[in-house]
């Protein structure tokens, strides 16, 4: 597989409604390999393709990160089916390298999509879980953590947010 840089933020594709994926063929295969490898050399919890420059609705959670009998789950078209409470956690994201911050999001989520091999699933994740599926697929709508941030603190953090941009 091609080795795949994470894109930074700045980079267009970001902002991007991902397209959908018709056919789980050999190249969507090779992107989730891209994905995975890209996830686990960057050491996080999650990748949308749009972070590695490819605008299409698949993303990977490694649930490993936070229960060792799990491992990395591949979503595919995935839709949003139900949510429910909300948390307020601290959160960041590997297109923004060194950015943190406190993100209300759904303490639970339902989700369907397909897997790797074409199987429509669909699942119910809580905490920490819940939160990387969500973060990862507003990815595929071009949304972004900083986008739940108040105006206020995205002012503050202006000068950082140059900085990426300027660097993608």
């Amino acid at each position: 597989m091609a080795e795949r840089r994470i894109v930074l933020y700045g980079d267009p594709v970001l902002r991007e409604k991902a397209a959908k994926v018709d056919e789980i063929n050999q190249e969507v295969k090779d992107l989730v390999s891209d994905l995975v490898d890209a996830l686990k050399g960057a050491q996080g919890l999650g990748l949308a393709a749009p972070q590695i420059g490819v605008s299409k609705r698949v993303f990977v959670v490694d649930l490993s990160v936070i229960d060792l009998s799990e491992s990395v789950r591949v979503f595919i078209n995935p839709e949003i089916v139900q949510t429910d409470d909300e948390i307020e956690l601290e959160e960041g994201c590997l297109s923004f390298p060194g950015i943190y911050q406190r993100i209300v999001r759904p303490a639970k989520v339902r989700v369907r999509a397909l897997d790797i091999n074409g199987e429509q699933f669909e699942m119910t994740f809580d905490g920490l879980a819940a939160r990387a599926v969500l973060h990862e697929n507003d990815h595929l709508n071009g949304v972004l953590f900083i986008d739940h941030i108040s105006p206020l603190t995205r002012t503050m953090l202006k000068g950082k947010l140059k900085k990426l941009a300027a660097a993608s």
